[in-house]
């Protein structure tokens, strides 16, 4: 998987992270794992405003955070099988890693970050379309700065966007309808705890205000 044309444009991004202010690398070395923990906020904010809707909109908010781990096994799997280690420890005449170098057996093909940057990134587009302009631009920049500070190889990054993003269409495609019949079935729930969960939806909140 490491080509020539690959480890060049490795060379040239790790070259150019070098050239950049401290700060700038810090900044790439922090969003690595920050723009993990904001998809996490985006999902539960995602979910809230399904609350209110339909137990379609429902299934697929709760789902989305499901294909995402789905996109990590995934991802996990093929990285016990290429066995593709690390630039940071193959490519001897590139600059040094801005972040410790992961040990071997720490795989490198494909990324985990990506995989789940693009599966996230996907999924919520799915459950709330607006939010697309800003999860695309955060997982395509989760990916690059993967290779920025020295940890991935470009083609690393470039497939686990695309497999998270294949794996999580297809996740909430097949599982959507059960999970949307399973939503229908809790609203109808009296336990409090369920009902708050699942929420009332837009059809039941709307009852309840005319009676």
């Amino acid at each position: 998987m490491d080509s020539s044309m690959t480890r060049g444009l490795y060379r040239d991004i790790t070259d150019f992270a070098h050239s950049t202010p401290v700060w700038f690398q810090k900044l790439a070395e922090i969003w690595t794992e920050l723009g993990l923990l904001l998809f996490g906020a985006l999902f539960l904010v995602a979910w809230w405003r399904a609350r209110g809707g339909s137990s379609q909109a429902i299934a697929v908010a709760v789902l989305a955070p499901l294909a995402t781990a789905a996109g990590y096994v995934i991802s996990e799997s093929f990285k016990s099988v290429v066995d593709e280690e690390r630039p940071c420890r193959t490519v001897v005449d590139a600059a040094a890693s801005l972040v410790p170098c992961p040990p071997t057996g720490d795989w490198s093909f494909p990324s985990n970050h990506a995989s789940i940057a693009g599966a996230a990134a996907i999924a919520l587009a799915l459950a709330w379309p607006r939010i697309a302009l800003l999860t695309v631009p955060m997982a395509l920049l989760m990916a690059f700065s993967r290779v920025f500070v020295g940890v991935h190889y470009p083609h690393d990054v470039m497939v686990g966007l695309v497999l998270g993003a294949v794996v999580a269409v297809v996740f909430i495609l097949v599982l959507r309808r059960p999970a949307q019949s399973l939503f229908t079935t809790m609203r109808t729930s009296r336990t409090g705890v369920v009902v708050w969960f699942a929420g009332p939806g837009a059809a039941l909140e709307s009852g309840r205000h005319r009676k």
